[in-house]
């Protein structure tokens, strides 16, 4: 096996926050190698130095790279009591306004969180009897599981996995098996959702986001902060926050903070948020 240097290793970190803004300290060096020589496999390329410099002028060797480093941890309804406030108080108040909703998603992963999120808008609009046209725009950095958020394919193991007692599977998945074993089925998202869902490639460490200021009425940004420097996730927060309107929700990831952002929010509790000042 390769053996890397520590030059080496301190100019794939260097990189790595160069491109995206993942921060991966000294403690991280055995995922570090791993992931590289993984890449070194996928690339067919045997030399480090040779990787290194087609990291930096390869495009194609680059989006490797940074998919190489991603962490895509995800489920269906994770921290469901946010799906469950958007039925209960977010998506009814915007009905009554019947105008066109947007809601962005903005670490879409392989997708289970926003598949999750048009369920629910889809159950939302029934419930309250809702024509209200709702569309999402989810991204994602790393382009494999954006491939398979697109294609919207997923072996469920619903023994595992918790879904809302409203859910119903076939009401919003094709099945792709014989249904021999009623737990674990292979499920293809149905049209009506995948046709609410934009997927993007996005980077939330770039300086200017393709989005208008106030442009969405519901921002997703959970469990993705913790990645980023602390100095970077107040950075990118503020980006986020820009995008979302006035009265617009803000749904946050459990174990990350607003820091000195909170003073344009009211807290709802279990870690969502109302803004209330530009």
């Amino acid at each position: 096996m390769v053996m890397l240097d520590n030059k080496q290793i301190t100019l794939i970190q260097e990189r790595l926050y160069k491109y995206c803004g993942i921060f991966l300290s000294d403690s991280k060096l055995t995922m570090i190698k791993n992931r590289i020589y993984r890449l070194m496999r996928d690339t067919h390329i045997d030399n480090i130095n040779t990787l290194l410099a087609s990291i930096e002028h390869n495009p194609k060797i680059q989006q490797q790279f940074i998919n190489s480093f991603t962490t895509n941890k995800t489920d269906f309804f994770r921290e469901d009591f946010h799906f469950q406030d958007m039925i209960d108080r977010a998506l009814p108040l915007l009905f009554k306004r019947n105008k066109p909703i947007k809601i962005y998603c903005c670490a879409s992963s392989t997708g289970q969180e926003p598949y999750s999120i048009a369920m629910s808008v889809l159950y939302a609009k029934k419930l309250y009897g809702a024509s209200t046209p709702v569309s999402i725009i989810a991204t994602d950095i790393d382009t494999d599981v954006l491939q398979e958020a697109k294609e919207g394919v997923y072996t469920i193991d619903f023994k595992i996995e918790k879904f809302p007692n409203w859910f119903e599977m076939e009401e919003y998945f094709t099945p792709l098996d014989d249904g021999k074993n009623p737990n674990v089925r292979l499920l293809k998202a149905k049209n009506k959702l995948k046709s609410m869902i934009t997927f993007k490639q996005m980077n939330l460490f770039d300086k200017r986001y393709p989005f208008m200021r106030e442009e969405f009425d519901m921002l997703f940004c959970r469990n993705v902060l913790i990645y980023f420097k602390q100095e970077d996730q107040q950075d990118i927060l503020s980006r986020l926050i820009d995008t979302l309107k006035i009265d617009g929700t803000f749904y946050l990831g459990h174990s990350e903070s607003l820091y000195h952002l909170t003073e344009k929010f009211e807290k709802l509790g279990n870690k969502t948020f109302v803004k209330i000042k530009a």
